[in-house]
């Protein structure tokens, strides 16, 4: 990665790493079906990411938030659920008419409302509509008043939240917290955040990079069209195996496979954070030949001449580029491999195109 630039992470710009960040998220497939064309005006991911959870917010203080149990320690008049007898007796409360108590408390005070609070303060110091700002604080405010008044809980203590039916709507509330959190990333990169190491933002952005793709398929093509999977496990075709191999044999795993459910074609992509090209023995510009080792095992093991499709199926190897692109492809015992590029420094809408690509026949 190069030098940080303002608006920049490395040589991809900040609107950019916030379009990645959008595809890679549950809030993409909401975005898609309404009113909202992210691609067209990225620089406002922000302000619509802050629009989103202000409106689910105050839907949410409608209908009153959810609430939980917490443990509370207290010293009660009488007894309310277990007594603390060491307490109790070492203060000689019983003396004043008091006992020491642990008891489960209904509140609104849990992770999941402490965390939404926290990406308002976030989001209000982020975007640039002055209304905005004002809502985002005023909202934050009223949850502290409301009785959200603790500290924002860890990101990890958030992941192990769940939600079932009945709180669908926290769902999509907390989704789009976690998500303001995540567009403050790429603007504090070269500040003091602790995203500042070469090689830690490096492998955020690899990261960054594959899930917005599976995101995009995941949540952008028509789910009656299309069967989509992330991080799909690919079967080795062993006709015979010693008694311990499966100990050692490595686990073959694409990172998206896309199926349409008309015409059966099959499509397995692999995402890979590097420049497509490399220098060769013979030659400035070189394919990277493990790369296409790799995908060539994916098409030929998944081989079944009882499916038609998957004797004919494609490879793609999906890169990222800056200022570049490669659209080639050759055709290797029945199957079409392709090697295509994503240009992180175009505009949205390019970036649109380079991904839809995959879905497209080769030019």
């Amino acid at each position: 990665m190069e030098s940080h630039r303002e608006g920049y992470v490395g040589r991809i710009p900040i609107r950019n790493i916030w379009l990645l960040m959008l595809y890679a998220s549950d809030i993409y497939r909401v975005l898609e079906h309404g009113k909202y064309s992210v691609e067209e005006n990225p620089d406002d991911i922000p302000d619509l990411i802050a629009e989103l959870l202000v409106h689910t917010v105050e839907k949410r203080l409608i209908r009153n938030l959810s609430a939980g149990y917490r443990m509370t320690d207290a010293v009660q008049s009488r007894v309310r659920g277990r007594i603390n007898f060491i307490q109790t007796e070492s203060h000689l409360l019983l003396e004043r008419g008091k006992i020491a108590c642990r008891y489960e408390e209904l509140t609104i005070d849990t992770p999941r409302n402490r965390y939404v609070r926290s990406a308002l303060q976030h989001l209000s110091r982020v975007v640039k509509a002055a209304h905005l700002r004002k809502k985002c604080t005023s909202l934050s405010a009223r949850l502290f008043s409301a009785g959200v008044t603790g500290q924002q809980p860890e990101r990890a203590d958030i992941s192990t939240e769940t939600f079932g039916r009945n709180d669908a709507a926290d769902l999509i509330m907390v989704s789009l917290a976690r998500l303001a959190f995540d567009l403050a990333l790429p603007t504090e990169v070269s500040g003091k955040n602790a995203l500042n190491s070469p090689e830690r933002e490096e492998q955020w952005i690899r990261r960054l990079f594959e899930r917005s793709v599976g995101g995009f398929f995941m949540h952008g093509l028509d789910y009656r069209e299309w069967n989509v999977q992330c991080g799909k496990k690919l079967s080795w075709q062993i006709s015979q195996k010693t008694e311990s191999i499966d100990s050692i044999m490595p686990c073959m795993k694409t990172d998206i496979y896309l199926e349409n459910k008309v015409t059966k074609y099959q499509t397995i992509i692999d995402t890979k954070f590097t420049d497509i090209v490399c220098s060769g023995w013979y030659r400035d510009e070189t394919l990277k030949s493990g790369y296409l080792y790799q995908i060539y095992a994916y098409l030929r093991t998944q081989e079944n001449k009882e499916d038609a499709a998957s004797l004919c199926s494609t490879g793609i190897l999906l890169h990222p580029a800056i200022d570049r692109r490669y659209d080639e492809a050759i055709v290797l015992d029945g199957h079409c491999i392709r090697f295509l590029t994503v240009n992180l420094a175009g505009n949205a809408l390019e970036i649109r195109k380079d991904i839809l690509k995959c879905v497209e026949a080769p030019s």
